[in-house]
């Protein structure tokens, strides 16, 4: 969709909305309408109740046309500039071509108005790839927002907002596609259009990681027909200490032989959340020329149960040489993040790490579809997390991880077991992980478990996928590795 910026209303139809901070609508407040429409609106706007809360719609018609009055709360806040963006595509997505937002006479920087265009972005985006009977009302319309009256620098703000914009959907689009299209292989295919952006694509298949000792990770994928990838995105904008971003992968998982209910288990493609996730930001980053040194790593494997999968009881050797105990191979993304993880350590001497993963259910029973979790070994590094979590809006809630817990998962008859006892499941898990960090390494865990999928739709975001994960990351790089 294509977004502009104009110092006037085109000609032609369109849809017009106005932004209102919050209190009563009088006809004064309403610029650039004729003093009648302006009259007739703040009388429909009371008869409707609207007093321009965060994201409220009160849609009519006037002599103008169709007039939609969107609410910006206090109108500090670029989360309320969002939330009207995508309050207002909701209404038109299906109905118009043209969508006009004009902020005259209203004081606004350039930087909200380009967070109004980013959620209005956000909200339009759809997946209709395989839907072959929509009816006309049914489909999308909408192709084209200008934003009148904006403040100095939009178009920078919106620069900036649309490659992230962009990363966003391609972590939607990775989500949502199906598991018979997206796999290991096809995930990295999908992938390589980062390369036309100056980031360098390299990948290992599962000779090279079997010649690696990955035996965590292949021994996931050794029940699939689909072979094992590790996919390496590194996008250097500056000359300075890389900082990793890791990502699960599983393109599909049954739970392999200890398989899932069959209810519900077709969700179960957006097992590669937070390698979508890395995916995404690696484009957001490089597409606006981040001045940063960032290495996303994605452990891509399918995880099915023919005669040839892991069993429980299994022991397998880790890259890092420890052996581990497969007590439930349901459990098997933290398998795939070990490798991925001391491979980035031993080959690029990393000493920060966020890994993203859909890592537990027990994180969607602690936390449901709020927050995703935090667990991380470094004070400064969690604090630097949740403050990019505020600030973006992907929202996180810290963890506790400690000796107590890690005992959990000591195995008799290897160094561990991937799986403790029922309770504390997303701290054990992320207790597994913490064995393979290196001493004087940094390190987060982000189970985003609850977070990739929604079964509503929400500000930014249809039913479906919602891109959680890239917003984070951005952010965290914006505010602590650029400037």
């Amino acid at each position: 969709m294509n977004v502009r910026f104009a110092d006037r209303r085109p000609e032609g139809p369109h849809a017009l909305a106005i932004p209102l901070t919050a209190g009563k609508v009088e006809a004064a407040r309403l610029a650039g309408l004729s003093g009648d429409a302006a009259a007739f609106v703040a009388r429909a706007a009371a008869a409707a109740k609207f007093e321009g809360e965060a994201g409220a719609v009160a849609e009519l018609f006037a002599s103008e046309g169709r007039i939609l009055l969107v609410g910006l709360g206090d109108g500090e806040s670029d989360k309320a500039y969002e939330k009207a963006g995508g309050a207002i595509v909701a209404k038109v997505q299906t109905s118009e071509k043209t969508l006009v937002i004009d902020f005259s006479g209203h004081k606004t920087s350039g930087a909200r108005a380009g967070a109004l265009a980013f959620g209005a972005v956000m909200r339009n985006w759809r997946y209709d790839v395989y839907r072959t009977k929509l009816k006309a009302s049914q489909k999308p319309s909408l192709d084209e927002i200008v934003i009148v009256g904006a403040g100095e620098g939009a178009e920078a703000a919106w620069a900036s907002a649309k490659a992230l914009a962009d990363g966003v959907s391609f972590a939607k689009e990775l989500v949502t596609e199906p598991a018979n299209i997206i796999y290991p292989e096809s995930f990295v295919e999908r992938c390589r259009k980062l390369a036309d952006l100056g980031v360098e694509i390299t990948v290992l298949d599962d000779t090279e990681m079997a010649e690696l000792g990955m035996g965590a990770l292949l021994g996931v994928a050794q029940g699939s027909r689909k072979p094992a990838r590790l996919l390496v995105m590194r996008w250097k904008g500056a000359d300075k200490e890389p900082v990793a971003f890791v990502g699960k992968g599983v393109t599909f998982d049954t739970g392999g032989i200890s398989i899932k209910p069959a209810a519900g288990m077709e969700d179960m493609k957006w097992d590669m959340g937070g390698a979508g996730a890395v995916a995404g930001a690696m484009l957001a980053l490089a597409g606006r020329k981040a001045k940063a040194h960032v290495i996303g790593i994605c452990g891509l494997v399918e995880n099915m149960p023919d005669g040839n999968a892991q069993r429980p009881g299994d022991v397998v050797t880790s890259m890092s040489g420890q052996t581990i105990e497969v007590i439930n191979t349901d459990a098997e993304g933290r398998l795939v993040l070990c490798d991925a993880i001391t491979w980035v350590q031993k080959t690029h001497n990393v000493k920060t790490i966020v890994d993203l993963a859909t890592l537990t259910g027990a994180m969607i029973i602690s936390l449901g579809n709020e927050y995703g979790g935090l667990f991380s070994n470094d004070e400064g590094l969690a604090d630097k997390l949740l403050k990019a979590s505020d600030a973006s809006g992907d929202k996180l809630w810290r963890f506790p991880l400690g000796d107590a817990y890690d005992k959990l998962i000591d195995s008799p008859i290897a160094d561990m077991k991937n799986v403790g006892p029922r309770g504390a499941g997303s701290i054990t898990a992320a207790q597994f992980i913490k064995r393979f960090v290196e001493d004087g390494v940094k390190w987060a865990h982000l189970d985003i478990a609850g977070m990739v999928w929604s079964a509503k739709a929400g500000p930014t975001w249809d039913k479906g996928a919602t891109g959680f994960g890239v917003r984070v990351l951005d952010r965290f790089v914006a505010d602590n590795l650029e400037g």
